[in-house]
């Protein structure tokens, strides 16, 4: 929650909130930025969306495939993404992977659990996904 005073977690003391068969997420909240631990096994797949929100995407672990701005970019451990407000992008697990999103302003749409688009989102393969063409490699 949103606070003054500084604050220290464990992200094992977070519960992990699944949202579907193959995604889960951890999120910290403070005073004007979101951390988020995004767990996604293979095959997973973020749909298209967009969102007021700076998002800053580090991968930890594993690798995302991203569809955005008419390009496809795939992003493994230890490289980052930064994603502008209101860009559309979707993303696709290449492998088990851990995500560490950062987000300015905080998601009030995950705070909210207003976030039907990974709810229900249907586990695919980035060459599967209707209106993408992804390269393959």
């Amino acid at each position: 929650m949103p606070s003054s005073q500084s604050t220290f977690t464990r992200w094992s003391d977070v519960e992990v909130e699944p949202l579907s068969s193959h995604i889960g997420r951890q999120f910290i909240v403070g005073a004007g930025t979101m951390v988020a631990r995004v767990l996604l096994k293979k095959g997973a797949h973020v749909p298209l969306h967009s969102h007021h929100n700076e998002q800053i995407t580090y991968i930890l672990e594993g690798a995302l495939k991203f569809a955005l701005e008419g390009k496809k970019i795939t992003v493994h451990a230890g490289e980052v993404l930064c994603i502008p407000p209101n860009v559309p992008h979707e993303a696709f697990a290449l492998e088990d992977t851990i995500d560490l999103d950062i987000f300015n302003p905080p998601r009030q749409d995950w705070i909210d659990r207003d976030d039907a688009y990974l709810r229900s989102s249907p586990d695919s393969s980035p060459d599967s996904s209707p209106g993408l063409t992804l390269n393959k490699g």
